[in-house]
């Protein structure tokens, strides 16, 4: 896998810039040799997962899409498969800069960061994503920590898997895929009223259903966390939109950009691409149905400000909201809603709504 590895100038000798380090032609001849190797490697009909769909493009690129469960020993075997199979020059993974951390954590950290919302964690969230959406997240993450805590499984683990199998292929790229995480609450959190978010949040708080690991390998057909959010926010197709149908073009974007010709040594010759993708199952029918359009990712990227008549709503009525979502993370999360009702932003949100009219 491809690397940018900067070397500090001022740390040993200085050298000519003019020597390269060995002949320019031996380099070369070793990435023709690498690209052979993997050329070789690569099959030309791979026997691959049920989970796996294939996709082409009009240059004669193929995108070979893994639909996984997030919480499946099973998906993360399909994923090594695929990729050792097909030797990509692109692997993509459901995953934004906001959550790639969770790439380079170990299984028993992980373990720990998904059952432990803290004070700290409802802070951050909050100040990246604002008071709405922060606690949102906040709510979300708690829906992951009951499938962690049921499982005893940490989330993600097909793409800690699609990381580490990238890098054994020469010259693989590694892309995140997903659109950033606080567009996705914002958006989601816009087209709520506060009524359905109230509703929303209470149902997230108080989620408690048991779950196996057989129910999570039954989901290979719909990933797990999808399914379980699917239940709870069928009520509310605008969420829908905004959480599964919005991230389905938008990972359709991101799998034809890096679907593009790449360049083949020693002439730098554009040849097809080969693309393993690594997503949700719920994602992939959406995927599909958009492979062939023209996407507008502008119009899904957007966050629009909220209405003066819709802030002066919300602050008349966010005091009794705040009770309730406060009520019920402190009796979902052992405290947390006691964190949030002590937070500056809050208690500014009190005093401005308790302030008397001059």
């Amino acid at each position: 896998m491809e690397q940018d590895n900067s070397e500090d100038d001022s740390v040993g000798p200085a050298e000519d810039d003019t020597q390269p380090p060995f002949p320019l032609g031996l380099y070369s001849e070793a990435v023709e040799v690498l690209w052979q190797v993997r050329t070789q490697r690569r099959q030309a009909e791979p026997h691959l997962p049920d989970t796996v769909t294939r996709l082409t493009t009009p240059e004669g690129s193929i995108v070979y899409l893994v639909g996984t469960a997030h919480f499946s020993d099973s998906s993360k075997n399909d994923v090594a498969t695929t990729i050792r199979a097909v030797q990509p020059d692109v692997v993509v993974v459901e995953l934004c800069q906001y959550r790639v951390s969770m790439l380079k954590m170990d299984e028993k950290t992980l373990l720990k960061e998904a059952k432990d919302i803290n004070l700290e964690k409802v802070q951050q969230a909050i100040k990246q994503n604002g008071v709405m959406s922060g606690l949102m997240q906040i709510l979300l993450l708690k829906v992951s920590a009951h499938i962690t805590e049921q499982l005893g499984m940490a989330p993600g683990g097909e793409f800690r898997e699609a990381f580490k199998e990238a890098g054994k292929v020469p010259f693989c790229k590694f892309h995140l895929g997903d659109r950033p995480i606080p567009v996705t609450f914002k958006r989601a959190i816009a087209a709520l009223s506060l009524w359905q978010k109230a509703r929303l949040a209470w149902g997230l708080c108080f989620l408690s259903d048991p779950i196996s690991k057989e129910d999570v390998e039954k989901c290979k057909q719909k990933d797990l966390l999808e399914q379980t959010m699917s239940e709870m926010i069928g009520e509310f197709p605008a969420l829908h939109r905004t959480i599964v149908a919005e991230r389905d073009i938008y990972l359709t974007h991101t799998l034809r950009q890096a679907a593009r010709c790449v360049e083949a040594p020693p002439n730098a010759q554009k040849v097809a691409a080969v693309v393993v993708g690594v997503v949700g199952m719920g994602h992939v029918p959406g995927i599909e149905k958009n492979w062939d359009k023209e996407l507008n990712i502008h119009e899904i990227m957007s966050v629009a400000p909220p209405s003066r008549l819709g802030w002066v709503v919300r602050n008349v009525l966010k005091g009794a909201m705040w009770g309730l979502l406060g009520y019920a993370c402190f009796r979902a999360s052992k405290g947390v809603g006691r964190a949030l009702l002590s937070l500056p932003t809050v208690q500014s949100l009190f005093e401005n709504i308790q302030k008397p009219s001059i």
